[in-house]
């Protein structure tokens, strides 16, 4: 396992084990989140794109108390704007990485407060904490959940449940989530970073055009309903769905089946 720390930024840790980057937030007391640690956030995820040995990445945050509290409100206090620029990758580094090919899991051992819980959302699976809860409550501080609340809720959740979580701000138990098929698995007490990494390499199986074609097709069609989502994926406009298509691993996958053996995927 190789162990990195952030140069830049001493409060994102980050971790490399079989192919799985394990990113962690470290900011006492509550892991909020400022411009300067969504850019050191954003450069974690941008190495997970970067880095033909990674395959998925797990988010996570220290302590069982807090996944994060969101947005660094004494740093808001102390003059970072509303709309501050948390650079390419948005809030957290993900909320608008809009592209990006590897899947992510975000690992939540505790509270999951407005930007904390978007950067779950912003995640592809969800492993969480028996105690762990999720809450959007910035309209009782006069804004709205703009980095990706507003927005993903409504497509995980029943309309009107996302629309009372967001005009409330009231929190969502790791129980009522899953019940709802926002979070993937509540995770044995202590579990969560274990369970995530496991999934996490679960996923590294498999080939990783297949997984960025997945990624592609869901993001590309999910407004769409089933006939206009065929059209557009055969549209040859979808570049790792094609390339997919035309890839050595698609022929490695059969054959490997064939020949009762693990493929060795090539990425190409």
């Amino acid at each position: 396992m190789q162990s990195t720390t952030d140069a830049a930024h001493e409060a994102v840790r980050s971790e490399e084990q079989d192919g799985v980057l394990v990113v962690t937030l470290d900011r006492p007391k509550a892991n909020a989140i400022d411009t300067s640690t969504s850019r050191a956030l954003h450069a974690q995820f941008t190495r997970l794109q970067e880095d033909p040995g990674l395959r998925a990445a797990v988010i996570t945050g220290a302590g069982d108390r807090f996944f994060s509290a969101g947005w660094d409100l004494k740093a808001a206090a102390e003059g970072e704007a509303i709309d501050a620029d948390h650079g390419p990758g948005g809030f957290a580094g993900l909320t608008e990485l809009h592209r990006l090919d590897k899947p992510v899991i975000a690992a939540v051992g505790g509270l999951a407060f407005g930007g904390g819980f978007e950067l779950a959302l912003a995640a592809d699976l969800i492993v969480a904490a028996p105690h762990a809860e999720f809450a959007l409550p910035e309209v009782r501080i006069g804004m709205i959940a703009d980095s990706g609340g507003v927005l993903r809720l409504p497509r995980r959740l029943p309309r009107a449940v996302a629309t009372e979580l967001l005009l409330t701000g009231k929190r969502l138990s790791a129980t009522e989530a899953a019940r709802w098929g926002l979070v993937n698995e509540v995770a044995e007490p202590g579990a969560v970073l274990e369970r995530a990494v496991a999934l996490a390499g679960e996923l590294a199986q498999g080939a990783p055009l297949a997984l960025a074609a997945v990624k592609e097709v869901l993001r590309e069609t999910e407004a769409l309903d089933v006939e206009a989502g065929f059209t557009r994926m055969r549209s040859g406009e979808l570049p790792r769905y094609d390339a997919m298509l035309r890839s050595t691993d698609a022929e490695e996958g059969p054959r490997a089946f064939a020949e009762k053996r693990t493929p060795v995927w090539k990425g190409a």
